[in-house]
């Protein structure tokens, strides 16, 4: 099943879906995550996708869970069109299973979740709270409760495999709007009572719409267009020959003393390599400015 996300409507009520299996073992691979870390890693993506998809077009926002565990702070980017990157300060953390699950409210610790939502020219806007549990769904709904003021309720999951890839991965976040009857919420809370965690329906198959549907089971619903879902980075080499050229002549002479430059993007891991008449080319660079 491709990655995908799909939106619905209730009365009074929307909600969003999304397969995330794919993007996330493109993450563990990226990052060569430990289970513990690549589920912890596709828990924080598969969120900040589901809030993105409610942005416009030019918008896009960052999550970033920062507690004092083991795993430090853990990042992931999204945009409204379905991209999404992300990464985890220590991807190498293990941890004892908890009743046969995985340990992330312990590896992730004590702190607080922040969402950073960068909207167009405007001013980007900073909300945070802090973290409930560490096990990240709970900590995305008591930030849209608290901080946005949005009565919402999240749910997050990975499965791994014995071989430590990626089996399912995927979420729901379902949000309350004003004017919300109370019979339309009790309804929705039954069911949400009554379902499998979402890792188990993704894993046996459902897909977003599916998993949408379960939970507004028995009350009358629009499903919207879904969308594809992917682990895309915005880097590329020309961005990090721009930020080589903002470091300045002198941190780059000590490059090409050295021979080469390796610079390694946080998100996605990818390598650039510089050798030393390239580093020689970006000081020129720097220089032509000076001879005019």
């Amino acid at each position: 099943m491709y990655d995908h996300l799909i939106r619905a409507t209730a009365p009074g009520v929307r909600g969003f879906a999304a397969i995330t299996t794919d993007l996330t073992e493109e993450a563990r691979k990226r990052h060569d995550c430990f289970p513990l870390a690549a589920a912890a890693l596709g828990r924080t993506m598969t969120g900040a996708l589901l809030m993105a998809a409610n942005l416009k077009t030019a918008e896009s926002l960052t999550i970033r869970i920062s507690g004092d565990g083991p795993l430090g702070e853990i990042v992931a980017d999204a945009y409204p069109d379905g991209s999404v990157r992300g990464y985890v300060k220590n991807p190498f953390v293990d941890l004892p299973l908890n009743n046969g699950k995985w340990a992330i409210g312990q590896a992730v610790g004590k702190g607080h979740i922040h969402v950073t939502r960068f909207v167009g020219l405007k001013q980007p806007f900073t909300g945070s709270s802090e973290l409930i549990s560490g096990e990240i769904a709970e900590d995305f709904t008591q930030y849209l409760t608290m901080s946005e003021q949005t009565p919402s309720s999240v749910a997050l999951g990975v499965l791994i495999n014995p071989d430590t890839t990626v089996s399912a991965a995927g979420g729901f976040l379902i949000q309350a709007l004003p004017g919300a009857e109370e019979d339309v919420i009790s309804k929705i809370e039954t069911n949400l009572s009554q379902m499998q965690p979402v890792s188990q329906m993704v894993h046996k198959g459902l897909d977003a719409r599916g998993i949408l549907e379960t939970v507004f089971s028995g009350l009358p619903t629009t499903v919207y267009d879904s969308i594809n879902l992917h682990f895309n980075c915005k880097c590329s080499r020309e961005r990090v020959e721009n930020m080589l050229i903002s470091l300045g002549k002198e941190e780059i002479k000590e490059m090409v003393a050295e021979g080469q430059a390796e610079v390694c993007c946080h998100f996605c891991s990818e390598k650039y390599h510089f050798n030393a008449q390239e580093l020689k080319n970006i000081l020129e660079k720097l220089a032509a400015p000076q001879a005019r």
